[in-house]
């Protein structure tokens, strides 16, 4: 039985995009360095890359942390601006964060069916940026909790992530039902920790080896698959 509907916030409620990462990075190197800022910006996306590998790519999800915290190692020696490069770097993110179309219709449909809804994102960005992001889409209120682990001390895939929005929706593992866009921390995560898992294909992120509950080309298609009991 289906009691809850868990989801993915990057590539899943969001859009997926093809970023410029270390640009978003040099709005915040023009604050801590306007007069050199190309070398702080790739520190800070070298800095980035790094913090992703150990927790999550190369690692099992121990560990979590903040923007704030890759930009104070970069920082840490210069007595530079950090709360204002903060401001820069989200700042420069808002107009490219975009949420699926249907997204609104699925999680109504959801809760329309009683089905409880939460979000869990593996993320360094705050949990108030995030909010009002969604908020601005007319999602937040549809989601009964929302977990940012850059809040936690685990990042999915560890069962911790996961565990802990069962908890905030009060919801065992076995009704409920994750839906993310990548196969390792969504997909192999989510059923490592009890729970079944729709793929959403095609999406430009790591590739590995999983078997999914199911698979969807998009996040429309959701709501008849779940009706189907995922045999469809």
């Amino acid at each position: 039985m289906i009691e809850a509907v868990l989801f993915d916030w990057g590539g899943t409620l969001s859009t997926h995009g093809d970023w410029d990462l270390l640009g978003m990075w040099r709005a915040a190197a023009e604050v801590l360095a306007p007069d050199d800022p190309d070398p702080v910006a790739q520190a800070l996306l070298d800095a980035e890359l790094a913090w992703w590998h150990d927790r999550v790519r190369d690692g099992d999800g121990t560990g979590s942390g903040s923007t704030e915290d890759i930009v104070r190692s970069v920082a840490a020696q210069t007595h530079l601006p950090v709360q204002q490069a903060l401001a820069a770097y989200h700042g420069a993110w808002e107009e490219t964060v975009d949420h699926d179309p249907s997204a609104e219709v699925v999680l109504q449909g959801c809760k329309a069916r009683g089905w409880k809804t939460g979000l869990l994102s593996n993320t360094h960005w705050p949990r108030e940026l995030h909010e009002r992001w969604l908020a601005e889409a007319g999602l937040l209120d549809l989601l009964d909790a929302r977990v940012y682990t850059s809040d936690l001390g685990h990042m999915k895939p560890h069962p911790i992530a996961f565990h802990t929005l069962l908890d905030a929706v009060d919801v065992r593992p076995e009704n409920a039902v994750f839906v993310g866009d990548r196969p390792r921390d969504d997909i192999r995560g989510a059923q490592a920790s009890g729970l079944r898992a729709v793929l959403l294909t095609g999406r430009a992120v790591e590739q590995v080896e999983v078997v999914p509950d199911a698979e969807l080309a998009e996040l429309a298609g959701l709501l008849a698959l779940l009706d189907s009991d995922l045999s469809g």
